[in-house]
Order: C-alpha cells, then sequence, then structure tokens
C-alpha cells in the first residue's frame, strides 16, 4: 500500500454539521458569498456598458478629453485628478492590510493608526468624487459647440474671465450703466443656451435688459470635431487657435441653441435640459453616473463600517475577545472596494 492511506469519515462526522469548512468562520463565509454576488453584479453593470459602447454609433468620449481639470487649477491635466483619487484608494487598500496584520499580533495601537489612515483615505475618494461628479454635472466654460456647418466640436483650451457685464439697455430690473458683477458665468452659460449672446459679445439678460460682456481674451483654443455633416472634416479632425475662436463665435452669436455643458439631470422653470450632453451620447453620463454612483454608495458603505469597528477597538472590545476578526471582515469589504474601482477606471477612463 502507498503511504497515504485514504482517511475513512464516518457518517456522524460526515453529515453531522457544525464544522467549518477551510477552517473559516461562519462570518467570513458570509462575507465571501456576499462579495462574489456583489461582483456578479458589477460585472453586469460594465458588461452592459461595454455592450451600449460597442453598439453606440456617435462617437464615445475619450476619458482624457473629458476629465483633464484639478481643483483651483483648472483645465489641461488628463487624467491627473482620476489618478491621483486611485492611488489614495489603493494606499488605503495597503493601510488596511496593515490593520489587519497588527490585529493577528494583537497590537492595538496598530490596529487603531492604520484604520484611521483606511478612514481618512476613503473620505479623500469620496470627497474627490464628488468634486468630479460636480464638474462633470456644470462641464466646461466652453460647453460642446454645434459649428455653423453642422459638425459638433469639443472645446479647450483656456476660457477668458468675466469680468462683469455693463448694462446698455434698461430692463425690468436692470437699468443702464448698471455694472453686474455677480452669478456671471452662470448667466453667460444660460444666456449661451437660449440663443441670447450676440455678436459683439452682447448679453440678453434674463429681465429683458440687453449688456455688454467683459471678459479676458480666450487663448490656445482648440476645437475637436466629434460629429461630421461636413464632407470636408472628419471626426477627430482639430481646428486651432484664431480659426477655432472665430468658428466658436460665430456659431455662439448665431442667436439660437448651439451649445451643450455638462451633464445635467433635470430640467425645471430655470435650467434648460438640452437633449444631448456635452460629452457625447447620453447613454455614456446615465452608465457614468449609475456605474460610478454604486461604487461610491459602497465607499461611503465601507467608511461607515470602517468607523464602527473602529469605534469598537478604541473601546478594547475586540482586544477582550482575544482577536480582532471582525477588522479581517471589514478588510475584505475593503478590498472589494478598492478592486471594482480599478475595473471601473480602466472601463471608464482609459479604454
Amino acid at each position: 500500500m502507498g503511504a497515504h492511506a485514504t482517511k475513512q469519515i464516518d457518517s456522524k462526522t460526515l453529515w453531522g454539521g457544525k464544522i467549518s469548512p477551510f477552517s473559516t468562520s461562519y462570518g467570513k463565509l458570509m462575507m465571501w458569498f456576499f462579495l462574489v454576488s456583489d461582483a456578479l453584479t458589477f460585472s453586469g453593470l460594465l458588461v452592459a456598458y461595454g455592450f451600449t459602447r460597442y453598439q453606440t454609433l456617435e462617437s464615445w468620449p475619450i476619458g482624457e478629453e473629458t476629465f483633464n481639470s484639478l481643483p483651483f487649477l483648472g483645465h489641461g491635466y488628463p487624467l491627473i485628478y482620476v489618478a491621483l483619487m486611485t492611488f489614495i484608494l489603493i494606499v488605503s487598500s495597503v493601510t488596511m492590510v496593515l490593520a489587519v496584520e497588527a490585529g493577528h499580533r494583537m497590537d492595538k495601537k496598530g490596529v487603531i493608526k492604520w484604520m484611521f489612515a483606511t478612514i481618512i483615505g476613503g473620505f479623500f475618494f469620496l470627497g474627490s468624487q464628488v468634486w468630479e461628479w460636480s464638474h462633470f454635472i456644470h462641464g466646461t466654460e466652453f460647453g460642446r459647440i454645434t459649428l455653423t456647418d453642422g459638425s459638433e466640436a469639443i472645446v479647450s483650451g483656456h476660457f477668458g474671465e468675466i469680468k462683469n457685464f455693463t448694462v446698455l439697455e434698461d430692463g425690468s430690473h436692470n437699468k443702464e450703466g448698471d455694472i453686474i458683477k455677480d452669478d456671471l458665468m452662470h448667466t453667460f452659460q444660460h444666456a449661451a443656451l437660449t440663443g441670447n449672446i450676440h455678436p459683439g459679445g452682447k448679453i440678453h439678460l434674463h429681465d429683458g435688459s440687453i449688456a455688454q460682456i467683459n471678459k479676458e481674451h480666450d487663448h490656445d483654443m482648440i476645437l475637436t470635431i466629434k460629429f461630421s455633416s461636413s464632407s470636408e472634416r472628419n471626426v477627430g479632425d482639430k481646428i486651432y487657435g484664431k480659426k477655432a475662436e472665430e468658428e466658436y463665435y460665430n456659431s455662439l452669436y448665431s442667436g439660437s441653441s448651439k451649445v451643450f455643458y455638462g451633464a445635467p439631470w433635470f430640467e425645471d422653470g430655470e435650467h434648460w435640459l438640452p437633449t444631448k450632453n456635452e460629452y457625447g451620447p447620453q447613454q455614456y453620463a446615465h452608465f457614468f453616473f449609475f456605474i460610478t454612483g454604486f461604487h461610491g454608495f459602497h465607499v461611503f458603505s465601507g467608511v461607515l463600517i470602517n468607523i464602527l469597528i473602529f469605534i469598537g477597538v478604541l473601546r478594547g472590545t475586540y482586544h477582550k475577545r482575544g482577536h480582532y476578526e471582525m477588522v479581517e471582515k471589514t478588510g475584505l469589504y475593503w478590498h472589494f472596494v478598492d478592486l471594482v474601482w480599478v475595473f471601473v477606471f480602466t472601463f471608464f477612463y482609459l479604454v
């Protein structure tokens, strides 16, 4: 006979239950079951996103063109802030590993230190996602412009700061000679959406008055064609400098709505909702909000769970039990959230 004889298991041991398979606790097994089911949900959403993108004939948005802003610094930094968010989330996964490792050594101070760092990383990611959503909803200062030949282009470059509006003709509220300094960008974009910006930089305000727009000069403007209705232009063609400015403002001053800003959610008495958004197909914005929002909800839940477990660690609850398994189970969830973001990041920003 061989050296390794088959071990016989009696029926009571085989069918009696009460034995944890793989020497794993019930709690960790249930966490793994939840994570597998949640992974299937995210997989279904990402597959649906990929299928929709493949079936859409319109030019799909490019990550580095859509997400190229940094807080306080403006535009021109493709994917830098998203990369920073991703890096912070991955670092928070590392600090979670260190918290679990400290728990195995029954090092209460180590668990406190590394869990606190994990919570801070989670808050940073959530705050960054709120900023990114706000930027995505409101869009750029230039927006997406429909040119005079029917082609559509996204616009990059430096938008000259609006200093003020000087009222030229009376309205129900504003009088000739008034200088308007409040809510300038919102007023400008609302007028652009409704076709109320005219040659020479005149703007028709909501009270019926007409004012002169006083703004700094735009520079480094680039129009990138995203939809072409002309045989002389192809999708992806770029128009630079003075020619770009001329085509942009000819359309803006045409007296009809030819510009779209961001990806607005709703229409009310004040905001006009275009039939498309600045970035391209409406489906892109729908999937972006749903998938990143669903992931953001997971991050938010993970931060709350981490805070609750962190309070238990501070009180010494798990140290008295003789183990920090709750920290380990929380870590499994947090690592899953981080891993899912890697796929979301790849699908939305890189591919």
